[in-house]
């Protein structure tokens, strides 16, 4: 075990961990987060995703000495101040999703590919999503919250 520091939703923590460790074990167990969500284990559906230094990572395979000093933000962190993110928003007003397992790669991955590129095309988004996973076929939803948080956001702007 370790002394490691954490960033995380603008909070810091200090636990005692094995450096190995995965970071979605930390989220969930340690730092008791609903957030992200463990899929498949291997880092290939995308439900563990955090945002670490604003890029979209896999909790579930990055060790949790990876991430020490670094900004992480969960599904949870994106709101301020109980105010949804534009992308949560969009998402919710297109009702874009069923179940919502995997809501953690695709709300994270849309907000990290806004960031970068406020207008993205079809083949933009299907390239940022294409290692995602949703098993509800949501992905028609999807794409429309997309391009109405671009637009919200452009308008905000």
């Amino acid at each position: 075990m370790s002394r490691t520091s954490l960033r995380v939703n603008g909070q810091s923590h200090t636990i005692d961990v094995e450096p190995d460790c995965p970071l979605l074990y930390v989220l969930r167990d340690n730092l008791a987060l609903n957030n992200p969500r463990f899929g498949c284990g291997l880092g290939q559906c995308g439900a563990c995703t955090v945002l670490l230094d604003n890029r979209t990572v896999r909790s579930c395979t990055l060790p949790v000495s990876a991430a020490a000093g670094k900004e992480i933000v969960t599904l949870e962190g994106l709101a301020t101040e109980g105010n949804p993110h534009p992308v949560q928003k969009a998402f919710i007003q297109e009702q874009a999703f069923q179940c919502g397992y995997c809501l953690n790669g695709w709300v994270l991955t849309a907000k990290a590919l806004l960031d970068k590129n406020p207008h993205p095309s079809d083949e933009e988004m299907r390239n940022a999503f294409e290692s995602l996973i949703c098993r509800c076929g949501s992905h028609v939803r999807i794409f429309a919250a997309v391009r109405h948080a671009a637009d919200e956001m452009k308008r905000s702007a």
